[in-house]
């Protein structure tokens, strides 16, 4: 394979080649919007799904910045998940009263940035219940649904919506900004940034790989192993 040097990231010999192989798109992701909840200056934030491996690493991040962060989940087993990485408030959004608890607390702790892996539905039900000037900031899709906002959200409320896409914030950091990246990845990958690993399958069982990832993904990522191994 072929890349761009400013592309790749050094790890180090003190890491292991199936960590380094996570080490890129969540963890990058997870820095990057945290680090946009601070320049916009949200004491707090909330964050759906937040048992996967990178909502995980958000509360371990923002932890350090001193950001508190309400989690929501969907299934009572994945806030297990979440109190073994330290995660204080916990919210399901299965549950009757969910809205009414996310507006009490989001008030509460001045929590004013989303960000949202689901898009659909719960993007609006958490925007709407989030304080005045809330906003939410989009990394994924994981309903395959539109976000419904009622416009008055935004003129009334003055809450926004945008985008993040890794792809597209990359190309726009310095090499110097990428040297200080490698530095936070390494400080950070044996803990917050550490990714669980539930299974490997090997190259001519990728299909079945991704099916399994599919119907288990708060339980770790799957790795694909090709003929090259860690002594080789």
């Amino acid at each position: 394979m072929i890349t761009d040097a400013f592309a790749c990231l050094p790890i180090g010999k003190d890491l292991s080649l199936e960590q380094g192989a996570c080490l890129y798109v969540n963890p990058i992701t997870a820095i990057a919007l945290v680090e946009r909840v601070q320049k916009i200056g949200a004491k707090a934030l909330v964050q759906t799904a937040a048992a996967s491996a990178l909502g995980k690493m958000v509360v371990g991040i923002a932890a350090r910045k001193g950001i508190k962060v309400i989690n929501i989940v969907r299934k009572t087993e994945q806030e297990g998940v979440l109190k073994a990485v330290g995660a204080e408030y916990i919210l399901n959004s299965e549950t009757s009263n969910f809205e009414r608890q996310l507006r009490i607390l989001s008030k509460e702790l001045n929590a004013t940035v989303c960000l949202d892996a689901v898009a659909g539905e719960l993007t609006s039900k958490v925007l709407s219940a989030m304080p005045y000037g809330s906003r939410a900031i989009v990394y994924g899709g994981l309903s395959e649904k539109e976000i419904p906002i009622h416009a008055g959200m935004m003129i009334f409320q003055d809450k926004k919506l945008e985008g993040f896409w890794l792809s597209a914030w990359a190309p726009q950091q310095t090499p110097y900004r990428i040297w200080k990246l490698s530095r936070q990845l390494k400080s950070l990958a044996k803990k917050e940034l550490k990714t669980d690993i539930s299974a490997r399958f090997p190259l001519e069982k990728a299909i079945e790989a991704v099916d399994y990832y599919s119907a288990n993904m708060t339980k770790g990522k799957v790795l694909i192993q090709t003929l090259f191994t860690e002594g080789n």
